[in-house]
């Protein structure tokens, strides 16, 4: 029997790429799947779509840059299911340029997602897990949480930020597990906030050797579904053809 059957999983950033991806495939190896994201209506077309292929799927809306909405997210999540096993905190932009454009209100909102989002994410769900006496916590860093690139200083520091931050929180609760997925080039609709021209073409070229989502997808259930000893603490998935 899969040791994913049954495990309640809460999922941010669940209405496109990685954040859909993963939700389908954990609901497909028996997992009850809470999915939130900000786009309510892609939100119910995708647990409309798990359910009718037998899974078990709930959604809300969540804006992980506000704690209350978070709370409420991990309460839904435990109202329906009686407990929250995982979270992942998978929401993420990355609208890259140089820092010389100075866009400001861009690195606010890579903050505001990025870090706050994830720490919103734990304040959430560590008072739920600490009560449990158990719970894991999944967090989306990047490639760029291991090198800076060019255009990408500030979203590099975000998920530097969320390598920081993981760790922590592993080495302060030795029942809770914490795995950070690192994903290098993947397909999804991050590019799709590059503002900037020379970055967003930069980026389009780079990313014609990207990866499905589902390959991140079956990184977190691999973490996920080890023994509930083992703490994966982070995996590397990227392009075979990239460099980076």
């Amino acid at each position: 029997m899969s040791e994913l059957k049954g495990k309640v999983i809460a999922i941010t950033g669940a209405s496109s790429g990685i954040g859909e991806a993963s939700a389908k495939l954990l609901a497909e190896r028996g997992a009850h799947v809470v999915l939130g994201a900000r786009r309510g209506e892609r939100l119910v077309a995708l647990a409309a779509e798990i359910s009718a292929k037998g899974g078990q799927a709930r959604q809300r809306v969540v804006d992980v840059t506000d704690l209350a909405s978070v709370e409420a997210f991990i309460g839904f999540a435990q109202q329906e299911f009686g407990r929250v096993d995982v979270i992942v905190n998978n929401a993420g932009v990355m609208p890259l340029s140089t820092l010389d454009t100075l866009k400001i209100d861009e690195w606010n909102r890579m903050i505001d997602v990025n870090i706050r989002g994830v720490l919103h994410g734990i304040a959430a769900g560590l008072p739920v897990m600490k009560r449990q006496g158990f719970g894991h916590f999944v967090n989306l860093s990047s490639i760029g949480g291991h090198a800076v690139y060019p255009t990408a200083a500030v979203y590099c520091a975000t998920k530097y930020a969320v390598l920081a931050i993981s760790e922590g929180l592993r080495q302060e609760n030795t029942d809770i597990r914490v795995t950070v997925i690192s994903p290098g080039v993947t397909r999804s609709e991050l590019a799709d906030s590059i503002s900037d021209e020379g970055a967003r073409q930069a980026m389009n070229d780079f990313r014609k050797i990207a990866i499905a989502p589902e390959a991140i997808g079956r990184a977190i259930a691999f973490a996920i579904e080890q023994p509930g000893d083992v703490d994966v603490s982070e995996i590397i998935v990227r392009p075979i053809a990239s460099a980076y």
